[in-house]
């Protein structure tokens, strides 16, 4: 399998992922962590609008149409990220990315890939699961016992 291409999105998502969480740190003083979160979320959209054709026809009717429940919850899941993001960094600055991070990768492989949509698991996933729940539980001892 072809690990490039996936490393190069991930790459990309990752580049993008620092810099959210470097204007968000850097707005940990706004008045109102909702309306930062808020506007950002405009420039996001409005990137991906105009983003959109490179990927083919946006056909907009269509698209709501056959896709308006998963388009809410979409946008739902994005929201709640955007505000546990300014939260947490807001809060208690870029360095609780692990957290997040790991509880990502727990939430969506173990609940969405696997239990929901039935993607495949192999012993090398179900190992990786495993690391990624320990380091939760290690980083939270490092962090009871520095603070």
């Amino acid at each position: 399998m072809n690990v490039l291409l996936p490393l190069l999105f991930a790459f990309v998502a990752a580049v993008g992922n620092a810099m959210f969480a470097l204007g968000q740190r850097r707005s940990a003083s706004a008045h109102n962590g909702l309306a930062f979160v808020g506007a950002s979320a405009v420039v996001a959209a409005t990137l991906a609008w105009l983003s959109s054709p490179l990927l083919g026809a946006p056909e907009v009717a269509q698209l709501v149409r056959l896709h308006g429940r998963n388009i809410l919850l979409a946008g739902t899941g994005l929201f709640l990220t955007y505000l546990g993001f300014n939260l947490l960094y807001s809060r208690y600055g870029a360095s609780q990315y692990v957290l997040y991070a790991v509880l990502s990768i727990l939430t969506t492989t173990v609940f969405v890939g696997i239990l929901w949509l039935h993607e495949p698991v192999n012993a090398y996933k179900l190992v990786a699961i495993v690391l990624a729940t320990a380091s939760v539980v290690l980083y939270s001892l490092g962090q009871a016992r520095t603070s």
